[in-house]
């Protein structure tokens, strides 16, 4: 990237710059009715000055909060610009919540305008308008249900565009002006952090904090308008922010809606991207749907996929990095590419993809290995919402399973002696907002931000992050206990989807397992085992040999690791049903909450630790059109093989 930008210290100048300098190249792609539509960078800002002469038409201030709600659609970012460009500041919301969960950053940042993508969000938002006094406008994008809606805050984004082209004829210079008075030290955007310990908490960004981070790492990775990504996670989510609207706007490249959730897979290997981003349990999935479609191949596929992912596994990495490898072994690896790894990367969609970021939370080491093993060049990055995410990342040829990388150019970090990282940025956060205490307590007087991730620097000045500080323990001999850890090693086998693990002031470790249904009852239905459901499949005896197995392999590796060998699962149960946000088991990023489970699931832990066998529990569940019910198991409490022979060795 070597664009010069230099004066454009806000997202609605940068827009007008590409407007001016690549008008006519694609700014974003949306998938409608199995069609790819293209907004040229022109065309969105023409969308953005009607919307923005609209708000300020319908009494849109300088100041003012503006929620948005939805899949990524070009609408809503539009939307987002627009009131970026009145000094307005957007408030992305998670598009999957319930309309409960809407209600307090709605009060909380006092929010008078919404833009909702459908009638599902509609429905949410007027739910709630009671507890929301402040939320007097609702413009709607999608029309399809609403034509009897006749609540007087609702308004159809169409009918606001033509008051926005009425309002622009009226004052043709107000735009240009409003734009004009912007400033990179203003708050260009509110994102509400997942509330994975307690209440969610407004983290207020500057456009300097989110626009010097995206040219930062865009310059690192050499990204510019040829690149193209696609936008397939919540908006709400700063991760999906950057990559879909900070860096675009800060390079020119091209961003991709999918038709929706369904159909990601197809529409990604339609665009093609170059530029991708995933969470671990994206690429858990992903890894699962693999494993599945190996199952059922034929023999000799099967044989195939198994020779040349041992090949893959030996030098894959090493190839990707650039590093010395025996001319037999790469003349195999490519042989291996024309017949597996090839198909396989255009399978996922991944067969232009340059560079692969993953986040969020830590990655199993082999699952991170699989992917760069089939050339796809995957790359841990660390950040938060409070740093404007990127903070570390891994240079191409210094990529480590176990790090996160070095600081990006412009970053400082330190751990303080408790392990704690702490971190100096030009993309820190400007505030909690309507928070000072939370503020105080995050930010120290010098600029530090107390991120709660502990974790140290390896050989090579690579960070490297073990779990939250108030997450590591001791068992009571005194192991180290790092749950995300040990989760992360058995989440990697296809038939786990999530895990919580307990082992602090205890004498050893236990587990609490999801299966993943779609795995599992695949490789049931192959066996011709029968099942009713979720909770059937989860009970079989056959299935807890499948886990215990899983769980088994991970207790070798562990085994062979020194500090935490004591640290092997001793025992587990698979839980009744799925940990589901909507029953707040999990934040809407998909991170689990330890604290509430252990709390809500206190009879199962007293069981494991019990020496029990046999546990009936009774659940409250949430189902999708908001009903509540009960549900009750008699979860069986099984026993794992430790491998104590090898934990001596160590």
């Amino acid at each position: 990237m070597s664009e010069d930008l230099s004066g454009l210290d806000t997202f609605p100048k940068l827009l007008l710059h590409h407007a001016r300098v690549r008008g006519d190249r694609p700014a974003m792609r949306e998938k409608d009715l199995g069609i790819w539509q293209t907004w040229t960078w022109k065309e969105l800002a023409t969308e953005v000055r009607a919307l923005a002469c609209a708000l300020a038409a319908q009494g849109f201030r300088r100041g003012d909060h503006l929620a948005v709600v939805g899949d990524n659609r070009p609408r809503l970012y539009a939307a987002i610009c627009a009131a970026q460009c009145l000094g307005g500041i957007p408030v992305p919301l998670y598009q999957d919540a319930v309309a409960a969960e809407m209600a307090f950053p709605i009060q909380n940042a006092e929010i008078g305008f919404a833009v909702a993508e459908d009638q599902e969000q509609v429905d949410k938002l007027l739910e709630i308008l009671p507890q929301c006094p402040t939320l007097k406008h609702i413009y709607y994008d999608d029309p399809r249900g609403m034509r009897h809606y006749r609540a007087p805050e609702l308004m159809s984004y169409e009918k606001l565009l033509e008051l926005g082209r009425e309002a622009e004829r009226r004052e043709p210079g107000f735009f240009e002006a409003e734009v004009a008075k912007g400033a990179g030290v203003a708050t260009a955007a509110m994102f509400f952090t997942s509330g994975t310990t307690g209440v969610p908490k407004g983290v207020v960004l500057t456009h300097h904090a989110l626009i010097d981070r995206a040219i930062a790492a865009a310059q690192m990775e050499g990204l510019d308008d040829r690149d193209v990504v696609l936008a397939y996670l919540p908006p709400a989510w700063i991760g999906q922010n950057i990559f879909s609207y900070a860096q675009p706007f800060a390079t020119g490249y091209c961003i991709c809606c999918p038709e929706s959730a369904a159909t990601v897979m197809n529409d990604m290997r339609e665009i093609g991207p170059t530029y991708y981003f995933a969470p671990p349990r994206v690429l858990e999935a992903l890894l699962t749907q693999v494993s599945i479609r190996m199952e059922d191949a034929g023999s000799v596929k099967r044989w195939l996929y198994r020779y040349f992912m041992g090949v893959a596994n030996r030098v894959g990495g090493a190839i990707l990095d650039g590093k010395p490898v025996p001319a037999g072994e790469r003349l195999l690896y490519r042989l291996g590419d024309l017949l597996v790894y090839g198909p396989l990367r255009n399978v996922l969609g991944m067969s232009r993809v340059r560079v692969a970021y993953t986040a969020g939370e830590a990655i199993g080491p082999d699952l991170f290995k699989f992917f760069r093993s089939i050339g796809i060049n995957l790359k841990q990055l660390y950040g938060s919402t409070e740093t404007s995410v990127f903070v570390c990342i891994q240079p191409n040829g210094q990529v480590k399973p176990d790090t996160v990388g070095p600081a990006v150019k412009g970053v400082e970090l330190r751990f303080t002696p408790s392990r704690e990282l702490v971190i100096r940025s030009p993309g820190l956060f400007k505030e909690y907002y309507k928070n000072p205490q939370a503020t105080a307590e995050a930010k120290d007087t010098e600029g530090w931000f107390h991120t709660g991730d502990a974790g140290y620097f390896d050989a090579d000045g690579h960070v490297k992050i073990i779990d939250r500080v108030k997450d590591v323990g001791q068992l009571n001999d005194g192991t180290l206990f790092a749950p995300k850890y040990l989760e992360n090693k058995l989440k990697f086998f296809p038939y786990i989807k999530e895990t919580v693990t307990f082992g602090q002031g205890h004498d050893y470790v236990c587990a609490f397992i999801n299966i993943d249904f779609e795995a599992v009852a695949n490789w049931a239905e192959r066996r011709n085992l029968a099942y009713s459901g979720y909770t059937d499949l989860a009970s079989r005896e056959e299935v807890y040999d499948l886990v215990r197995e899983c769980v088994e392999k991970v207790n070798a590796d562990l085994a062979q690791e020194s500090e935490v060998a004591n640290s092997q699962i001793r025992r587990f149960l698979i839980l009744h049903k799925e940990l589901d946000a909507d029953d707040g088991e999990l934040t809407r990023t998909r991170k689990v909450r330890r604290g509430f489970i252990a709390e809500k699931y206190q009879p199962l832990l007293d069981a494991l630790y019990g020496g029990k066998d046999v546990c009936h529990i009774e659940t409250q569940v949430r189902f999708e059109d908001g009903r509540t019910g009960m549900i009750s198991a008699d979860l069986r409490i099984v026993d794992a093989r430790v491998v104590r022979a090898l934990a001596r060795a160590a």
